[in-house]
C-alpha cells in the first residue's frame, strides 16, 4: 500500500471510530478490534493505530480483560487555589454538593500537625460529595480550626467554601500546599461516586494558608481519575 493509500484510511478509519463514539453512550463499550476491522474492511494494525491516538485524546479507555470503553475527555484539573465551584463554573460546568458530614472533633495527631494546633484541640470537620452536572465526581473532606468558624452550618457548604471564608468570616487565602498520590477509593468511597473499588482515582492532601500565614485548612479529598486530568505549570527554578 502506498504511504498516501494508507493515510487515506488512517483518516477514514479514525473518523468512523469517532462516528461512533459520537453515536454511543459515555461508558459503552465497543466492538472488538477484530470485529471492526473485518466490519470497516481495514487492517487490525491500522484500527489500533487510530484506537491508540483516541485513547490518548479521552475519547476511549481500554480496561484490562474487558474491552474498550467511550469515555468524555477528562477535566483538567490544575493544582492551584481555586475553589472547586470556581473551576466547574469556569468550564461550563454546573456544580452541586451535598455535605455527608458536618461535626466537631478533637484535634487526632495527624490533622494537629498539618493545623498546626495542639492535639485535642476543637476543630471542625465537614466531608462534601462534589457533582458536576448531576454526576458525582469528588469526595473532599476538610479540617478547620474550630475558632474561626464557630457557626458554621451545612447551608455555608453547598456551593464554594472559599467564599464563605472570605464573605462570611472575613478569611482571606493566599497560599498552600497539595501532595497528590493514587489512590483506590473504598466500598463506600467508591459507591458515593459511582465507581468499582478498582478504579483508580487521585487522592490530594492540601494545606491551605490566610494572607497572615496561619494554616486555616487542612483537606483530604478523592477525585476520580476517570474524570480529572491533574496539570501543574512548572517555572525555571
Amino acid at each position: 500500500m502506498t504511504p498516501g493509500r494508507s493515510s487515506d484510511r488512517s483518516s477514514e478509519t479514525r473518523a468512523r471510530l469517532l462516528d461512533l463514539i459520537h453515536s454511543l453512550p459515555q461508558g459503552a463499550r465497543i466492538a472488538s478490534e477484530r470485529d471492526l476491522a473485518k466490519r470497516w474492511g481495514v487492517a487490525r494494525m491500522t484500527l489500533r493505530k487510530a484506537i491508540d491516538r483516541l485513547v490518548l485524546e479521552d475519547l476511549l479507555e481500554r480496561r484490562q480483560r474487558r474491552g474498550t470503553y467511550t469515555c468524555r475527555p477528562r477535566v483538567r484539573r490544575p493544582l492551584t487555589i481555586t475553589s472547586f465551584t470556581e473551576e466547574m463554573t469556569r468550564r461550563g460546568i454546573k456544580t452541586t454538593s451535598r455535605t455527608l458530614a458536618l461535626r466537631r472533633m478533637r484535634a487526632t495527631t495527624e490533622v494537629s500537625r498539618r493545623l498546626r494546633v495542639p492535639q485535642g484541640e476543637s476543630v471542625i470537620r465537614f466531608t462534601r460529595l462534589r457533582q458536576g452536572d448531576g454526576e458525582p465526581v469528588a469526595i473532599e473532606t476538610n479540617y478547620v480550626p474550630a475558632g474561626p468558624f464557630q457557626d458554621l452550618t451545612e447551608e455555608d457548604l453547598d456551593g464554594s467554601w472559599y467564599a464563605v471564608m472570605a464573605e462570611k468570616y472575613g478569611v482571606d487565602i493566599s497560599a498552600g500546599t497539595a501532595e497528590i498520590q493514587p489512590a483506590l477509593p473504598d466500598e463506600r468511597t467508591a459507591e458515593l461516586l459511582g465507581i468499582t473499588v478498582g478504579d483508580p482515582c487521585f487522592r490530594i492532601c492540601t494545606t491551605v494558608r490566610d494572607r497572615k500565614g496561619r494554616v486555616i485548612e487542612y483537606g483530604e479529598s478523592i477525585y476520580r481519575g476517570d474524570y480529572y486530568t491533574i496539570t501543574v505549570d512548572l517555572m525555571p527554578s
